[in-house]
Order: structure tokens, then sequence, then C-alpha cells
């Protein structure tokens, strides 16, 4: 029998849980189990799937698996006996939790000892306890500070550093894929008050265990740990002593030295073992005493076997046991203790370790099962006796089987014998056996009769004989005539708007008169019959162009293949054999093979071989622990046909695996851990129960010996790794059957930490006033601690008051020595760091380097108005610009005329050469006049953008307006609308007098025209001052670019980044540098001629 193992833990992630059991008989055993002792149906339980012909059910995890929890066992009987497991725990844990609880700050003085209690739940070993921060990151250990085997964090004497609020204690339970986390405590460790060596030095003082002695009791085989932490001042050191004798030479030191760890111990390491503390202060001592205990679970010295005796003949069950303790033997059959068996009787003979049965008889076959148990666990074997007597058939009498001549027929007949029977088939009208090239007898006792004749029918025998008797069965053989066409339709050429007829006659058995009916397609389409004169015969009383091709009588799909049977079976090979079908007069091209996974996944058909249509077998390579099923379907031109009836059930015998598993991943999530990972198995590809996985590592070049853990999951975390080095790994599959083929050895790299080390020799090259070269000397690949990911540049502007602007990295990815940082502020002071990063994080920065960008043109002016318009004047106003860039050496302000005409006067020029200056009187201008001023900030380099403003001269009466500065609300009035057409005709005839009079200017085009004048009912209106600074007028200079008094120089803003395109600058993933420092190229004047006028 094979049975799940025990116990069965009913982890939460898991989506199902399956109990197998299955057994092998003939006849077919039938399967009832128990749970906690009692009947237990599963096939009533609708919460469960179960299998047909199979005692393996499934407990789907749908929230309610407690309600399935306890011990269970699987019975197999047939008339021949009952098989049992082993008892199969099943298991449902809960989830652990720490409970919810409030912790109050520990408070002590610098010096002395604390301890903080982990507590963990209870749960599914193996345990797993780590202390770390909130952020994850680990407490670092020594030997002050370490961790006992029951989770407490001991701290020999605190230390200032030792101060934080987030102690946390993680317990991880691997097997059902938990950690959870205790409240975070908080140590506050006080300086100490006094600071004598009184109070801190001391001697040391065990923390754990407590007490002078310890008695430990272990059984052979087991790992034995010895514990040790002490408390004091200076960190006291512990030694570890035998007493009266040496450590064992295979004893580990660990945990800086407060674990001793004896692997497996042996008799030979009972004894009385010692811990010593000691500091300059002196010395503490405990006594353990260790007694090593046999552990011996039930094993067999003699398993019974299943046997095959003769009746009359004396028959020995044997089952001989060994274990410590002695284990109890107990045996039972068809599941039942022997005592309340009912086939015991005066001849059976019940010793401790075997069953005499004195001249057995066919009563006495039955199942014997051999139970030992001890308190370290159990084993059973089930031994089938079978008593020879004479053969059974178990195919039913006088079966009616029809065929059709010209094909094939398979005649059943199944015999279950002991000892074997020889099986022969004979006609009715003949006691010889059939014989001839048409007729096979199968081993199952099958008769096949190939190309069957009209003279085959009739009455056929069954005969089974071996040394005990003979059985005999007969079947009877009824021949039918095959389906012919023998009048098909013909071709027909007829014209347009005719009647043609089709006729179609056939001959079949009589007996299929009610069955048979014939069908008229075309073009592969079925035609209803509502029209037709005869059975035989079609009429189209009107032809068109599209019905005038050929129809055909029964081209259809083939029917399904017949009498489908495993003709031979060797373990994990077959052959599949099968009668074709009727094409329907289209050749079969192929026939599909498919098969059923009967256990796994009942009514799935999954494709496994495609032959060619002239083939009527094949021969199959199967998986192995499968229950089969077969069918095949044939191919024609038409389509496919119906599937066969499938095979009768095929169990494949267990094998190993036949490949390892693939895509192995490696990755390092912690500096100290190596995840391996990898593709499982399919179910059909474990070939056999108990599948497991044996992980293998070792450490490439350094280690000789692999390290070896066997998992049943597909996933394995290697603990305590070095950082970021290679290891070799290797994963092999493995069934009870046993080992698959041996893997690839594949390569990888256990965790990454940060990198180590910052780059050297950094140094910055200025391009320009916004760009940096940046180089530095590659981190050594020693020091990366994993795969380089890049380098990271952070430069930060500093600013007055040691205050520093926010810092923006630029990320640079791949193994590089440069990089072009953009983007800067021209004539500001910046520091630089430059840091390599792998996936883990980055690395510490390397030593700021300073450095200052060259000046640049300055931003315009904040503020620009005109405050007081007079006739010939205009008084202005301007406020520095938010950033110079630079040392300002003064301003430019230049300016125009640009009345409503097709005219615009010469750009003017003035040059302010006091940078403190805020205010200009700009004099000499024309009455009722229309002026462009423009007003930029300059520096050594140049001048910036302009701030712009338009206004109007007044006339004598009063004040000048500023175009650009009405605000809607009254233009809309009437008295406000007879106002302005006033001044627009006053304004147009002085324009027409000063064009006639002066006749100087130039000409600008209409584009000039409308953007030097903007639409005036658009624009706000001040009731104090109609110029108002605009900070979003951009408009060009019109007219020329030379001032009457000489030139405006322009100046270099800085190279383009197109210039450094060879630099494979990437900035910062998220795009957030580029957006800060976006760059701009501006032009400006420089040098200032004209004529100066008085400043106000």
């Amino acid at each position: 029998m094979e049975q799940s193992s025990s116990p069965m833990i009913a982890a939460p992630f898991d989506e199902s849980f399956t109990m197998e059991c299955e057994a092998k008989g003939n006849p077919e055993p039938e399967f009832r189990w128990t749970k906690n002792g009692q009947e237990f149906d599963p096939y009533q339980d609708s919460r469960l799937r179960t299998e047909d012909g199979s005692g393996t059910f499934t407990i789907p995890n749908n929230g309610n698996l407690s309600d399935f929890q306890g011990s269970y066992r699987c019975y197999a009987s047939n008339k021949l006996g009952t098989a049992i497991t082993e008892e199969i725990e099943f298991i449902v844990p809960n989830v652990p939790k720490f409970p919810k609880e409030k912790i109050n700050p520990i408070e002590v003085e610098e010096g002395q000892s604390v301890i903080l209690e982990c507590n963990p739940p209870k749960g599914i070993p193996p345990l797993q306890i780590y202390w770390m921060t909130i952020d994850l990151q680990h407490i670092e250990q020594d030997e002050r500070v370490s961790m006992g085997l029951n989770g407490n964090l001991y701290f020999s004497n605190a230390l200032q550093k030792d101060s934080r609020r987030d102690y946390c204690c993680f317990a991880s339970f691997p097997r059902i894929r938990t950690i959870v986390q205790k409240t975070a405590m908080s140590v506050v460790v006080k300086s100490s008050a006094f600071h004598t060596n009184a109070i801190l030095e001391r001697k040391p003082r065990l923390l754990t265990p407590s007490g002078v002695k310890t008695y430990t009791h272990l059984v052979k085989g087991e790992d034995l740990l010895l514990e040790c932490i002490a408390e004091g001042f200076p960190t006291p050191n512990i030694e570890w002593v035998k007493v009266g004798d040496k450590l064992p030479d295979r004893a580990l030191l660990e945990n800086h030295g407060k674990l001793l760890t004896i692997p497996e111990v042996q008799d030979t390491d009972d004894g009385k073992y010692m811990c010593k503390a000691k500091n300059p202060h002196g010395e503490t001592t405990h006594y353990f005493h260790v007694t090593v205990e046999g552990k011996e679970p039930p094993r067999w010295e003699f398993e019974p076997e299943s046997q095959l005796s003769m009746i009359g003949t004396d028959v020995l069950i044997k089952c001989a046991v060994t274990g410590n303790p002695k284990p109890t033997v107990s045996w039972k059959v068809n599941g039942l203790s022997l005592n309340g068996a009912p086939i015991t009787s005066h001849h059976q003979r019940v010793f401790d370790d075997k069953i005499v049965l004195r001249s057995a008889t066919s009563s006495d076959s039955a199942v014997y099962q051999c139970e030992a148990s001890n308190r370290h666990g159990t084993i059973l074997a089930n031994a089938n006796i079978m008593i020879m007597s004479e053969p059974v058939i178990v195919t039913e009498d006088s079966q009616q089987y029809s065929a059709i001549e010209g094909k094939g027929v398979v005649l059943n007949c199944k015999v279950f014998s002991s000892p074997p029977s020889t099986i022969s088939w004979s006609r009715e009208d003949s006691a010889d056996p059939v014989k001839g090239e048409r007729f096979s007898v199968h081993e199952n006792g099958s008769l096949e009769i190939h190309k069957i004749e009209r003279d085959d029918v009739g009455e056929y025998s069954c005969i089974a004989k071996n040394t005990e008797g003979s059985s005999a069965i007969t079947a009877n053989l009824d021949i039918k005539d095959p389906t012919r066409i023998i009048d098909p339709p013909q071709d027909q050429r007829i014209l347009i708007g005719t009647t043609a007829q089709f006729s179609c006659q056939a001959r079949f058995d009589s007996s299929f008169s009610r069955d048979f009916d014939v069908f008229w397609l075309k073009d592969g389409i079925v035609i209803a019959l509502n029209e037709t004169e005869d059975s035989g015969a079609v009429n189209f009383w009107r032809v068109s162009y599209h019905q005038s091709c050929l129809l055909c009588c029964f081209p259809d799909v083939p029917d399904a293949p017949e009498d489908l049977m495993l003709s031979e079976d060797y373990g994990r090979s077959a052959k599949l054999k099968w009668i074709p079908g009727d094409d329907h007069n289209s050749t079969t091209s192929e026939f599909i093979i498919e098969f059923e996974d009967s256990q796994r996944e009942p009514g799935n058909w999954r494709e496994v071989l495609r032959i060619p249509g002239n083939h009527a077998s094949a021969s199959l390579k199967l998986h192995g622990h499968v229950e089969y099923r077969f069918r095949v379907k044939a191919v024609n031109a038409i389509g496919k046909s119906r599937p066969s009836e499938p095979t009768e059930s095929y169990k494949t015998p267990a094998t190993a695996p036949d490949k390892n598993p693939e895509n192995i991943k490696i990755e390092g999530h912690l500096p100290h851990e190596m995840d391996i990972n990898w593709e499982p198995l399919t179910p059909i590809e474990h070939n056999g129960p108990g599948l497991e996985y044996k992980v293998s590592y070792r450490q490439q070049g350094v280690e000789d010996n692999w390290h070896e853990h066997v998992v049943k999951r597909h996933s394995f975390v290697v603990k305590n790794t070095p950082t970021f080095v290679p290891y070799e790994i290797k994963i092999h599959a493995r069934n009870h059957q046993g080992w698959a083929p041996e893997p690839k050895v594949i390569m990888g790299y256990s965790g990454e930490d940060f990198p180590s080390a910052a780059p050297d020799d950094v140094a910055v090259d200025v391009m320009n006033n916004t760009a940096v070269k940046v180089s530095w000397t590659r981190v050594h690949k020693d020091k990366l601690r994993g795969h380089l990911g890049g380098y990271r540049v952070i430069p930060q502007k500093n600013m007055a008051l040691r205050f520093h602007e926010d810092k923006h990295t630029l990320t640079f990815p791949g193994d590089r020595g440069h990089a072009l940082i953009p983007g800067l502020r021209p004539f500001s002071e910046y520091s630089l760091i430059v840091m390599a990063f792998n996936s883990r994080g980055n690395g510490p920065g390397s030593h700021a380097v300073n450095f200052r960008t060259p000046e640049g043109v300055p931003d315009r002016p904040s503020a620009f108005r005109a405050v007081d318009i007079q006739k010939h004047s205009v008084s202005l106003s301007w406020a520095r610009p938010i950033e110079a860039h630079g040392l300002l050496v003064g301003f430019l302000l230049q300016y125009q005329m640009i009345n409503d005409t097709e005219e615009v006067g010469p750009l003017l020029t003035i040059n302010i050469s006091n940078p403190e200056s805020s205010k200009w009187l700009l004099q000499d201008l024309e009455p009722v006049s229309k002026y462009k001023l423009y007003m930029r900030a300059c520096t050594r380099v140049g001048c910036g953008p302009a701030a712009s403003e338009e206004c109007t001269t007044s006339t004598e009466a009063r004040a000048g307006h500023c175009l650009a500065s009405i605000h809607g609300g009254i233009s809309n009035q009437s008295w406000f609308i007879g106002l302005m057409c006033a001044v627009a005709l006053l304004t147009l005839t002085l324009l027409i007098a000063c064009f006639v009079n002066r006749n100087k200017g130039g000409k600008y085009s209409v584009k000039e025209k409308e953007d030097l004048h903007p639409d005036v009912e658009s624009q706000g209106m001040n009731d104090d001052t109609f110029c108002e600074y605009s900070d979003n007028d951009e408009k060009p200079l019109k007219g020329s670019l030379h001032s009457h008094s000489g030139d405006i120089k322009p100046a270099d803003s800085g190279d383009s980044l197109v210039d450094y395109g060879d630099e494979e600058g990437q900035f910062n993933e998220d795009g957030s540098f580029i957006g800060e420092y976006a760059g701009r190229k501006e032009r400006a004047s420089v040098e200032i001629k004209g004529t100066g006028q008085t400043a106000a």
C-alpha cells in the first residue's frame, strides 16, 4: 500500500492536503477510513474531494481545517483480504502570536547587566529567533551582548551606546512560513553617578543557567547544547572543561564561547561538564551532569513477507524487530486484532514474533499485519498470505458481443488464481483451442479476433486451469454486415435553373433497419431533407450557380476507434492497441492518443502522442506512480472522431524521478543569507510518493565538502553566510524509490551588503557656469560587497549662514569613473560627494569636494515700473534681480518710441553704472508719445533678460498714462468711451504733425506692430498710474540692437550640454534633479555706451 507520510502539517498557505491511500488487487480493492479509531467516510462529506476507485481524498483549505484534525488509518479490502496503513496524524497548527502587552522602558546605570526577554509563542518547530531593530537591522552581538538558547538577549554590562527604543524580538516558524514580532522594548542606560571602579568593576555572575549544577538527559544521536552566559565588568570570558576527561574532538564552541555543542552524542559523552566565567576580579562556575540514553525506534530485523502456499502445508509468518526500549508487537488479520478475527482457529499458533498456520486451508488466505511500537515510533507491515485454490473468472458469463465483418473484436476473460492459471479458448463445436493468425490470446486472458469473417459467428468458451482445478465461461459473438454505398451519386453538369437529381443507395445489416439513416452534405454541410423525394435521392428544383458542384454521400468524421486495450505493460512502458472505426469515405490521416491521470486530475484528458492513420498500435513511455487511462481519437479531412472508450486504469510502479528541478534562482536579500529558489517538479514528474529535494552548497574555491539539507518545499535559505561570496549549488530530487540523475552545478552569490568604501580621488573640472565634470577612482570590487549598480553624485549648494539647500542625487549606472553634472547655478559655492551603490543600497560618501561655478548673467529685475509720467520725462524705479549669478556692475536701460504708425523710433541705450541704483529719471521725451522701456541687470559677464514696460507721456495739462496698465471694468462705460475717443483723436493729430515735421525713424512689419501694440482692452488699469511692471512681458527689442552711441557686445552664457554628449550622462531615475537644475542659454549686452543722464 502507498500512503501519505505522517505527521501531515496543514500549513495555512497550502491550497489543499491529500490523504493518500492506494492499493492494487484482483479483484479491485474497496477502501474505507477510520479517524481517531472511529469509522470515517470521506465520500459522505461534501467538503472533501474524492476519487473513484481510489482511497485517496483531498482536504481543501477552505477555512475549516480544524474540523479534520486527528489520526487517520486507511483500509483496502477485497474478497481475499484487507491491508491497512500506518496511522496518519493530520495536525492543524494555530498561528503563533506574541501577546499584546505594554513593556515599560528598562533603565539601568552604565555597567549593570540587562536581560531582554523574548518568551516566543509555541508553534510548529523548528523555531528561529532574531533580535533586530524596527527597520530590520540586526542587533550586533559579541562577547558582551549575546542571545541565549531561550531567545533572551543578554547584556553582560550595559554601555550608553546600548540605549535605544526599538529592541525587537522576531520569532520565525519556517514550516508554516510565519514570522511574528514582539512589542519593541526600550533600554535607557544612564551614566554612573560616581564613575568609581567600585561600582562598575565586579566579579562575574551567571545570568543563565541558575544555581550551581544542572542535570541533562539526552537520547543517543541528539545534539548536546550547554550554555553559560555571565555578567560582570570587565566582560567575563567563558571556559569549558569535561571533569576528569578532555572535551571530545567534535565539540564546538559557539556564540562567542558561551555555547558548547557536541553533535550526535554517544555513550562516551556521558559525564560531568563545567563552565567557568572569569575576569580580573574573580570567577564563577556551573556544573552539568549529562546522561546519554539509548534511543532506537522500532526497526525490522525480519519484515513479514507475502507468501503463496499449497493447501495443507504449514505457513510461518515471521516478524522480528529491534528497538530501545524493546518494541511491543501486535498482530492483525485484515485490519482486525488477531484475537477478534473471525478466521482464528485451532490450527493457528500466535507467538510474539511469528504466526504458524498448521495445515493451511483456503480460509487462511488473508492479509496479516505486524505492528511494532515503542515511545520513539511505530512501524507496520502487510503480508499477503495466499493459499492456492482453483481459478476464479471475474468476467461475467454468457456475455453478448457484436462485430462487423472485416473488423476486429475482443472477448474478455479476466481470471484470478493462485497458483497461476493457463487460459485457452475454444468454439462450441470443437474441444480444441482456436488457432490461426487471426486469433490472439492475451496475457490478461482476452481473445482478440482480427478481420472477422461470417463463419466466426457462434459461442466461444474461456477455460482457466491450475493445479487446484478449472473454471469456464462462455461468450456469444454475432457478426453484422458492413454498411456500404452500392450506388453513389455521380458528377453532373446542368444548366442554371434546371433540376438536378442525385441518388445514393446503400446496403446494411437488417438488424440496423430501425437505426439506419442517410445524410446528404454539400461542401461538408448537412442539407435539410424537406425536399427529398426518397431516402436515397435529393432534388434541387432551381439550381443556382453556387450549387453546380459535386455533392457527396456520407463524407463525415471517422467513427471512434474500438476495442482499445493495453496489450503489453512493462512497468513504465506499455503498448496500446485498437481497431480503427469506419472512416466514412475520408481516409484516416492520424490517431491522437490521450491520457487521464485519474488519481490527480480525473476528467482532464491530455494529448500524449500522434501516430499515422495506417497504424493501429503505439508504444508509450510513461511516468511512474501514475494511474493512467487512455483513449484514442481518429482524424480525417473532415475532422476528429469521438474519443474511444477509455482503457481500464493502469497504475505504473513508482520509480525514482527522471529529472531535477530547473530555473534555479540564487538571491540574497540580507547580508548573511542566501535564498535558493527553484521551479518544482510537476506532480506527474514525481514518479512516486515522498518527493524531496536535497539542497547542496559549498563556497566556491574554499570548501571541498558539500553542506546538504533535505526539504520538501521548493526554496531554502542558507544562514550565516559570508557577505557576497560565490557558492556552488545543486538541487537533487528524490522520492521513496531513489534519486534522480546527478544534477548540474550552478553558481550564485550570497547576500549583498552596503559597499564598505567610498570612491577616492574625487576631482571636479568646471566646464562652464552651469555644468561641471566629476571624476573619481572606482571602488575596488572587494569593497563593493555586491554587484555594482553604479555611482551616485550628490551636489549641494552652500548658502549663507551655514544653510544648505536640499540635496539632489544623480545616478549613473554601470562601472564608470566620470560623469557630467548639469543644471548648476552660476556664481555659487557647491560641495559634492560621490558614492557607489549595489542592490542593497548606497555605500559611504567620498570626502566632500568644494568648487565654485563662474559668473553668469543675472535674472531680470524683480520689479520695474514708471512712477511719475510727465510731458517730457518719466520717473522709473526697479528692484534688484532675485538671482544675480555674479557681482552686479550696473543696469542697462533701453527705450524707443512706438506710436500707432508705420514708424518706430530708434532703440536708445543708457548705461547705469551704479549697481546700487534703483531709480532713474528718463528725460527729453516727446510729449503725448508712446514708449517701450527695457531694464536689464548686468554682471561682468553680460546683461540678463529684460523687464519691460510701455508708457505714454502726458500733455501740458495732466499726467501721462501707461497703456499696459488698464484694468477691465470701466471700459464699457459710455463716459469712458467718449473720453478715450477724444484722447485718440488728439493723439492721432499729434502723431500726424510729428510725422510730417520730423520725418525720421524706420518702418517695421505688421508682425512687429502687433507685438509692439498689445490689445488695450485685454489689459488692466490702475487708478494711481498707468505704468505697471509686467514680469511676463517677454517681447523682443524692436529696431536696431545697437545704441546710437556704441555697440552692445554679446556675452557667452556657457557651453551647451550637447557639447558633452559623449559623457553618457544619465540622471536620477525619477527626473527630479533635471527638473530642479534645468539650465538655460541666454545672450545679453555686457558693454554699455551712450549718453549719460542724471539719476533721480
